[in-house]
This record gives C-alpha cells, sequence and structure tokens, in this order.
C-alpha cells in the first residue's frame, strides 16, 4: 500500500492521543482529513481549530460527500476503541473501503525513514518526547509521533522540514492490540514490559513474545536500549548484528552518577559507552524521568548529538502534559497531575513525590482505569498508592470495557493502609475540595477523564477558596 494513491483520510477515532497526530500529519501534507470521536475534548477542538472537522454522532449521513464519492480514493485509519457494532465502520467495511489501523498507517509513514522507536507498558511517552526534544533542539531534522502533549512543542506531532537525505522519525511504539509490530526501527527503546493489558494478552508469557517479536524487527546494524529490570528472555529473537546496550539508573552499560535532587531539578552525570555526559540538569522531576533521560541520550548520541547540546537540550526539556505536571505552586501547597494508571507507574511517581517533598502531607485522588487492570492489580494498587497521606478513590473508569460482576474501587480501597482513606464520584471532588484542604500536596492521577478535574482544583488553589464553603 502506497499513501500516494489516496487523496482523501477520513478517521475512526480521531480524538485519540497517537490518532490525532496521524490526522495532523495527513492535514499538514496537504490531504483533507475528517473524523468521528465519541466526545467532544479539548483536542478535538483543537483539531477543529486546525481545519479538521470533525462529528460527534455514529451516524452515515455524517460521512463527508468526498469520502462517500470517492471510494477508492479514500483511506479510512480506524482506532482499536471504536466497538464492534459501530454504525460507521460497518458501512465502510460493507462498502469495501480500504481500512488500516492506526499503527499501520504509523508503519507505512515510517518505512522509509530511519526510526527511533520507544516501547514500554510505562515510560514511554516521556521517553520519545525528550528523544524528539533533543534531536529538534540539537538542530537534527527530525519528525515525531507522539502519546502525549509535549509541552515544548504545544503538540503530539513534529513535522521535520524535509531536508535530511533521510529523514529521522521517533514513534511512540504501543504494545496495546500489539500495535508496536507493524514498526520496524533502526533504534529502539524499552523502558518496561511489565505485565499489563492482559485483556488482550491472557497473560504475562504472551506480552513477553509479543515484546519479543517486537525486538526482533529492530534492523542489522540497529541498536536496542534496554532496561536493565526487563525480563532477560526479551533478547532472545534479536537479530545478528543489533547492538543491544542494558541502562538503568545504578547499574547496565549505561547509567547515572551523583544523582541528587536539588529543589525541583534532578542532577546527575551519565556513564554512557558513547561518551559520559557530566553535569545533566533536568527539571521534570522523578527518578523514573531521570531513568528515561537517560535511555533518551543514548539514542541521541547514536545521532552524533554531541554532549553540550544534549545537556542544553535537557535543562531546557519542560515536560509532558498530565506527566508529573506542576498545576500550581503557591500559599503553601502544591498540585501536580500524572496519567499514572499501573501500579509502577504510581509507585515511581508517589518514590519521586516522597523525596521532592518529605515531611509534608500527601493526599492523592485516584481513577483506575479498565476493569480488568483493576482486577489483575487491586494489590498492587494498594500498595503503591498507601503510601499517600489521604487517598481519594474515584469509580472505575471503563474506556473501552463493559462491567465486571464484584470488579469496583473498593477491591483496591480495603486493601489501602493510608490513616484517610474513602472513595467518591467524581463529581463531588470539587465540592469536597472546597470544605477539606488538610494537605500539602495535591496529586491527581489516572488515565481516564480525571483531567477534567484539573481546571476546577486549580481555581479553588489559586482564588484559595477552599474552607469557603
Amino acid at each position: 500500500m502506497k499513501l500516494e494513491d489516496y487523496s482523501y483520510i477520513y478517521f475512526l477515532g480521531i480524538g485519540g492521543i497517537g490518532m490525532s497526530a496521524i490526522a495532523r500529519w495527513f492535514k499538514a501534507k496537504g490531504y483533507p482529513v475528517w473524523g468521528y470521536d465519541k466526545t467532544r475534548t479539548a483536542l478535538t477542538e483543537a483539531l477543529e481549530q486546525e481545519g479538521i472537522l470533525v462529528h460527534y454522532e455514529d451516524d452515515v449521513a455524517h460521512l463527508p460527500q468526498e469520502v462517500l464519492q470517492h471510494k477508492d480514493q479514500t483511506l479510512v485509519v480506524l482506532t482499536p476503541a471504536i466497538p464492534a457494532e459501530h454504525a460507521e465502520w460497518a458501512y465502510l467495511k460493507i462498502q469495501g473501503y480500504t481500512i488500516k489501523k492506526r499503527s499501520e498507517v504509523l508503519g507505512i509513514i515510517t518505512s522509509s525513514a530511519y526510526s527511533v522507536a520507544v516501547a514500554g507498558t510505562h515510560g514511554k511517552t516521556t521517553t520519545s518526547s525528550i528523544v524528539a526534544h533533543l534531536l529538534h533542539h540539537a538542530g537534527v531534522d527530525c519528525s515525531a509521533f507522539l502519546g502525549g502533549i509535549a509541552t515544548n512543542l504545544n503538540s503530539n506531532l513534529l513535522i521535520g522540514k524535509g531536508e535530511a537525505e533521510k529523514e529521522v522519525v521517533v514513534v511512540e511504539a504501543d504494545e496495546y492490540d500489539r500495535s508496536f509490530l507493524t514498526l520496524f526501527p533502526d533504534i529502539a527503546i524499552v523502558t518496561s514490559a511489565d505485565p499489563d493489558h492482559l485483556d488482550i494478552y491472557g497473560d504475562k508469557e504472551e506480552l513477553i513474545r509479543t515484546f519479543q517479536r517486537f525486538i526482533s524487527q529492530v534492523k542489522p546494524g540497529g541498536f536496542l536500549f534496554l532496561h536493565e529490570g526487563t525480563d532477560p528472555r526479551l533478547t532472545d529473537l534479536v537479530q545478528e548484528g543489533v547492538q543491544v546496550y542494558k541502562y538503568s539508573l545504578k547499574s547496565g552499560d549505561a547509567h547515572v552518577e551523583n544523582l541528587q535532587v536539588n529543589g525541583r531539578w534532578f542532577e546527575f552525570d551519565v556513564v554512557s559507552p558513547f561518551g559520559n555526559v557530566e553535569g545533566i540538569r533536568l527539571g521534570v522531576p522523578g527518578f523514573h524521568n531521570a531513568e528515561n533521560t537517560l535511555a533518551a541520550i543514548l539514542a541521541a548520541q547514536v545521532l552524533q548529538v554531541q554532549a553540550q547540546s544534549i545537556k542544553a537540550g535537557v535543562e531546557a526539556f519542560t515536560g509532558v502534559k498530565r506527566r508529573f505536571e506542576f498545576v500550581y505552586e503557591g500559599q503553601g501547597k502544591v498540585y501536580i497531575d500524572d496519567y499514572a494508571h499501573h501500579p509502577k507507574e504510581i509507585d515511581a511517581f508517589m518514590s519521586s513525590l516522597l523525596a521532592l517533598y518529605p515531611n509534608k502531607r500527601i493526599k492523592v485522588i485516584f481513577q483506575p482505569h479498565l476493569f480488568t487492570r483493576t482486577r489483575d492489580f487491586a494489590a498492587e494498587f494498594a500498595e503503591s498508592l498507601s503510601k499517600a497521606d489521604e487517598l481519594v478513590l474515584l469509580d472505575i473508569y471503563p474506556a473501552r470495557e463493559k462491567p465486571l460482576p464484584g470488579i469496583t474501587s473498593d477491591i483496591i480501597l480495603e486493601q489501602v493502609t493510608s490513616p484517610v482513606k474513602e472513595l467518591m464520584h467524581k463529581d463531588e471532588v470539587v465540592k469536597n475540595l472546597l470544605k477539606n484542604s488538610d494537605f500539602d500536596v495535591l496529586a491527581t492521577l489516572g488515565a481516564g477523564d480525571i483531567d477534567t478535574l484539573v481546571k476546577p482544583i486549580k481555581n479553588i488553589l489559586e482564588n484559595n477558596r477552599y474552607g469557603l464553603e
């Protein structure tokens, strides 16, 4: 399949973070782009402002006339989140349209480029964003498809100038639905391979086998940077000629030395097989972010970014929306929002928070994401969340899933050991916060729609309204 064979692009599920990046890419390349999504969000509104028509009703009547009249010239891009009973999808299938999953299109876009793919059950969005930022900041002509809004770019998409002999493309390699198997990278980073998406994989062993397949697709002569804590079997199928390096904060072929927390800055030296870099200053806090930065630096070094440019690039990196994002600081209170939705992510977040704010009262509001993930990791969630002095648990955000009998937020709460803990409906959070402000540090965590609380909470804190109602 060749993209030049198509003149019109239609997206089913255009508001997803990965889908919207590809939609923006097609728009920037001059294609007419339309899309459907279930819900109007800030992201879909941004797409509309950029000239992409989006509708929110699953109705064939909303399909653009150009799409209806030019079947053979229309490419339909599909997200796995679209349900099987979706009317528009059913119609387009029956009519014989070319329908490709988001991951397949990403594979086609990157097939002729020098690609850097960042995989992992957590850490991939931040790591891929840092890679893209370091390259862009150093003047490397590159494009990037990211799974979050990089604050330096204010976008999930970076488009290169196309002046290089071979384009460099940075992509987030998503393991959900085995999407990353469409990618054949020159450089691969695997940040983690902890059990997740067991609704897709069934068990940890199948997840490991799928990561092995992804790693086997790194091109001969390429590079694999693997977190030292991952399963050693991941490299069983690596192709001959691929250079494999392990990394972690404390050990491996690449690691960090002299790590210090200085206010909000994490300062450290990097020991790397491609040359050590001293005096790194990272303004996006978190031990896990220092580790993600280490992996990104290795990729940048392979692409000939020099030490001084790396140092300047890291110091200039301002993070990713909803990844340890400081929303408010003032009047003795701090509010941070984070996308953490897996126990390992929450554990990493909480460890970093405790290092930044020792002896402070920490309140966490967490929205579990998916019934299956809650079922599979309830005990692990409880353990990581128990590091908070006060925990508010919201109802499970179902996303693509139907409810499971007996699976509610209660199965986490009953195992939490925090001194103060309670269940709360999302709609009650703001009202409760107006009455109860007994905290120094507040964090909202989760991958569902908990982000809709960020602005109202920020408003309460900025206007010193807590305790007034």
